[in-house]
């Protein structure tokens, strides 16, 4: 009776011993898949801090502070595909690649394009890559789109933070609209201004001042005057936003983060008609005061005709 006693409880303390081992390397086996999941978790994590920006620059030029203090520099392609390695750029246009994305650095600078006293680190469309003279008219239509966001700015002596153009229209000059009216270089007015203005989205554009001017007369830069300028009701602030810009014959609308919008279609739009135009993004930045710095990050920029 001892006997069997004894071999039953030896019996259960195996049964106990075998329990107890596969739960052991059920755990164990559990804490290396944990570690493994941890692992890869980790990895992925890792992989996601680098990032690039999701803009093409084929059919971009840039234009930066630095330069001779006569002319500023100006980077096409196919030089401006190195911008990530080039020492003379990189303090002006470089990736941010923890968050993907093209910083625009400016500051107040001697070097400056013509008919302005503001530096830009700002990109020129090229319909043509690393040509300049070919350029689209409302007629043929555009539309430009980017995602961005206004990285540092400094502020004013009034503590209000200085203002940037983050996105252009300009008007450009034939050669023989150029040479008609005695001029020496191609320039026509901006239609399109977006600034980023105290954390608001401000647009400027312009309005012809004689609406009975000729065709020659309207070719004069003095021939057209700013409008007085529309806030979206939004406050972008810091925070990344998306901006949009479609032309059309006589029409122009911007939109802002996909759900507000500014129509703009008048006798102005029409009659600005007559001029070539380029698009513009980047950072243009509206100060002159000592020590005054921006940086405007962009993440993806397409333009489209």
């Amino acid at each position: 009776m001892r006997l069997k006693l004894n071999i039953t409880i030896l019996l259960v303390l195996i049964s106990v011993f075998s329990a107890n081992c596969q739960v052991t390397k059920t755990s164990e086996n559990n804490s290396v898949e944990v570690s493994s999941k941890k692992k890869k978790k980790k990895k992925k994590k890792k992989k996601k801090k680098f990032k690039l920006p999701d803009i093409d620059l084929t059919h971009w030029k840039v234009t930066t502070p630095a330069g001779d203090g006569k002319k500023p520099q100006e980077v096409s392609p196919p030089e401006i595909f190195d911008y990530a390695t080039n020492k003379d750029l990189m303090p002006y246009m470089y990736n941010d690649s923890t968050r993907g994305a093209i910083v625009f650095s400016a500051y107040p600078s001697k070097a400056t394009t013509k008919n302005t006293k503001y530096s830009r680190s700002e990109l020129r469309e090229q319909m043509v890559s690393g040509e300049n003279n070919v350029n689209w008219t409302f007629k043929q239509g555009g539309k430009m789109k980017g995602k961005l966001a206004i990285d540092e700015v400094s502020r004013d002596k009034d503590g209000k933070y200085h203002r940037i153009i983050i996105m252009q229209i300009h008007g450009r000059l034939t050669n023989e609209q150029k040479e008609l009216i005695g001029e020496d270089d191609n320039n026509a007015p901006p239609m399109l201004k977006i600034y980023w203005d105290k954390g608001k989205i401000r647009v400027k554009t312009k309005v012809l001042k004689n609406l009975n001017a000729t065709y020659e007369e309207m070719l004069h830069e003095d021939a057209w005057g700013n409008d007085e300028g529309f806030n979206f009701e939004q406050k972008v602030d810091f925070r990344k936003f998306t901006l949009e810009v479609q032309v059309s014959e006589g029409k122009m609308v911007i939109i802002l983060n996909d759900n507000e919008y500014k129509v703009y279609e008048n006798i102005h739009m029409r009659k600005w008609g007559i001029f070539e135009n380029y698009f513009k993004a980047g950072n243009y930045f509206q100060t002159r005061d000592e020590g005054a710095f921006a940086k405007v990050r962009y993440y993806e920029l397409e333009v489209s005709h």
